[in-house]
Parts: structure tokens; sequence; C-alpha cells
């Protein structure tokens, strides 16, 4: 991932040195189980762990000679332990060791995607749904005004959402957190079973119930699914922002920072820039994804196809989901809303969005739904064409009167109706007790 969308603490879980520890660590793990069961002298197993060590530069070095980053690494922490490097990756394949790494690595950018989702992005929103809870806007539908909702109803949907992308992501992370040593095409043949449980349990990890050479690639799909749909519903709350900062909406707004500059060509452009942005990067962690889906065909016990692949896509993916996690949740606490509009954009249709509720009204008068429907539309019509008030024509329509007095009208045109269940709402999403 580029630099400028690239946040220190997710690039640091998938640095060369990071990775190489891990390879170390599991390495001598390895060393230890064999040591356990009389495999390899004590003192072989004490000196590994004390003298394993590698130099990031030094492996590179040596891959560009052998071209195998594993047996680059490999003789790289043999200079450093000596003779009783040969007790080192005994009877281990290079999956056993890449593998095992990739689940730590992909648990450890999981929490820290969910930490981040959970601490952050969700409290946000919440407290902005709690705090705009009743403030009345137009709800839309194709675009067009519906009937009135509140913009906590909106944020209290988002919410919910996002509960349930955390819950997937937690379900990802869970079962990408296996691992395997069980050597060439998962055998066994040359390491006990034992030594895999040894190894997984000092990691934290789940033993692969079988695996071939590798980890089966529907774990990394279902992963990347997860951050997939993750980065989607970000786009999703995004592109309605987005919407609703049109100039002819405007009923919220990014936060404009004193200084900041909007166009290099028309100095009074509030443009939204960081929306626009994480709709962008949606877009690659979806890309990836597919990447992923066709990773998990590989020919017989495994071939390496998916293996360059991983190397972009599951980096890129966590390190654009963080950076989208980190922007929208300071999005959504510094998000400018604008009740004011709200409800002039309410009330720009005159009345026509009580046409439900005229319709319903009617056809409790013994009026069918259907004739009901065509008195309503007739009047409602005549609003979008001529610019006049609903509750005037309406007023003015005998076959109306016939049915529902001046009070009865002027009573259908409040907004309690739509608000009266709110608080219910909220209480199911799990914003108020």
């Amino acid at each position: 991932m580029i630099p400028r969308y690239t946040l220190p603490e997710m690039e640091k879980i998938w640095s060369d040195e990071a990775r190489f520890s891990l390879w170390l660590e599991i390495e001598i793990l390895v060393c230890e189980a064999l040591g356990r069961m009389g495999k390899i002298p004590s003192g072989a197993v004490e000196n590994i762990r004390a003298k394993a060590k590698f130099d990031v530069k030094r492996i590179l070095e040596l891959e560009e000679e052998v071209r195998h980053d594993v047996i680059a690494f490999l003789t790289n922490v043999a200079e450093y332990v000596g003779p009783d490097s040969r007790y080192i990756h005994l009877g281990m394949t290079s999956s056993d060791l890449l593998d095992t790494t990739l689940a730590l690595q992909m648990r450890e950018a999981g929490r820290l995607l969910l930490k981040e989702l959970e601490q952050r992005v969700l409290p946000a929103v919440k407290r902005r749904a709690l705090e705009h809870k009743n403030t009345l806007m137009i709800g839309r539908s194709h675009g067009i005004h519906a009937e009135p909702i509140t913009f906590g109803l909106k944020l209290a949907l988002w919410y919910d959402e996002l509960i349930r992308r955390s819950e997937q992501l937690r379900r990802a992370v869970s079962s990408a957190s296996y691992g395997k040593i069980s050597g060439a095409v998962g055998t066994f043949a040359h390491l006990e079973p034992e030594v895999e449980v040894y190894v997984c349990q000092k990691l934290g990890l789940k033993c692969a119930n079988i695996s071939n050479q590798i980890i089966q690639r529907d774990v990394h799909a279902e992963y990347l699914a997860a951050l997939a749909v993750l980065a989607g519903s970000i786009e999703k709350f995004t592109t309605e922002i987005r919407h609703l900062q049109r100039t002819e909406v405007l009923e919220a707004e990014e936060f404009f920072s004193k200084g900041q500059k909007g166009s290099s060509a028309m100095p009074h452009k509030r443009n939204p820039i960081v929306c626009e942005r994480l709709s962008g990067m949606a877009r690659l962690v979806r890309g990836n994804c597919l990447a992923a889906f066709e990773n998990q065909a590989l020919w017989h016990e495994r071939d390496i196809s998916h293996s360059s692949v991983e190397r972009v896509i599951l980096p890129d993916s966590t390190m654009i989901l963080y950076y989208m996690l980190v922007k929208f949740g300071g999005l959504v606490d510094k998000l400018l809303i604008y009740p004011e509009n709200m409800l002039k954009n309410l009330n720009r249709l005159r009345g026509l969005i009580f046409s439900q509720r005229v319709m319903l009204a009617l056809a409790e008068k013994s009026l069918s739904r259907e004739e009901a429907y065509t008195i309503v539309q007739r009047n409602a019509m005549r609003v979008w064409k001529e610019d006049v008030d609903f509750l005037e024509l309406l007023l003015a329509d005998s076959e109306v009167t016939a049915h529902l007095s001046r009070q009865e009208l002027e009573k259908l045109f409040s907004m309690e109706i739509h608000t009266r269940h709110v608080d219910y709402i909220f209480k199911r999403v799990g914003l108020l007790d």
C-alpha cells in the first residue's frame, strides 16, 4: 500500500521485520516440541533459543541468489546458530511456516480492525444517533421525497449494520486463526501431530483439522469477504453523506477545517473529499476479495499461484480498511448537521409527504383503497404541476370533504405519527436501555 494510505499500526503487522520474527518463533517452537519428544538434544534447543536471530537485509540478499525466501531465511538464521541449525526446520515444509505466520498476521490485523470499529467508529455513530434521535428530516426513496424520518434513525440504521459487520469480522478472524505444522502434503510423515499441537497452543492458534500442503484458501476468502462487506458498508454511508452535502440539499456536510482548500480553481468550494476517497477505497477491497475467491482453486495438494496474490491483497486490504475506519470515525464525529435545512427540505413539497396518511384515512371511511388512492393522487399531481398547497387542494375537493372534516384533515398533517416509535426502534437496535 502506498504511504499516503498507510497507518503505522497496521503497517507494522505486515513488515518484513514482523514476518521474519514470527517465522523465527515458529521454528524455535517446533524445535522445542521436538526436544520435549527427545528428537533433538536439549542443549541444542537451548542453543537455538539463545542464538537464533536474523537480519532482514541479509535475508533479502540471500533471496536474490537462492530465489526462495524461506531458504534465505533459514540460511541467515544458521549463520547465527551454527552447527545446531541442522535441527531447524526438520520435517517441515515452507507452507508450515508461511501459513501459520499468515494466520497470526491475519488475526492481529483483524483485531486491530475490530478495535477501531468497536472502540471508535461505533461509539461515534451511537453518539450522533442519540444526539439527533428526534431531528426531523425527509426520508427519500429513488432520491425522491417519501415520508418523514429522523436523522437519528438514519444513523441508528448505520449502527445496526456496523454491529453485524463487527460480528462477521470477528467470525472471520476466528476462522482464520488456524495453524498447520504437518509437513509436505499434510500427512505428518516426518513430524508427529503433537508438534503441531504444541506450536499452535503456544501461539494461541487452533490446529487445522486437516490440510494438504497449505491451509485451504476458503479461509482467506472468507476473511477478505468480511473486509469487503465492511468496506461496502462504509461506502454506503459515505455515499449518503455525499448526497446530503449537495448544495441543493445541504442537510449534512463534512467538517471543513480552517485553512482547508476545496478547489485549485474555485475558492468557494467545500467538497466531500473524505467521503469520495472512502468510496473509492472500498472498490479496492472488493477487487481484492475477488482475487481471494480465485485463490481457492489450486492444483492438487498445492501450487503457489495464490502466493503472489496474497502478498498484495492481505496487507493492502487490511491497511486500506484500517485507514477507512480511522477516517470514517473522525468523519462521523465531526460531521456538520443542519436541522434547519432538513426542516426546510421537509416542507418543500407543500404537504405531499402526508399523501399516504390521507389515503388511509379515506380508506377507513368506507372507500376502497383504489378509490382513495385515485382521489389523493389526483390532488397530489396538481401540487407537482402547480406548486400549490396540498392541504388546501384537499379541503377544496368535495370527494375528500365528503368523508373528512377540516379538523380531521389538519390532524393528518402532523409529524407525531412518524416519530412515535423512534424510541422503540432505538431500543431494538441497542441504542437505548
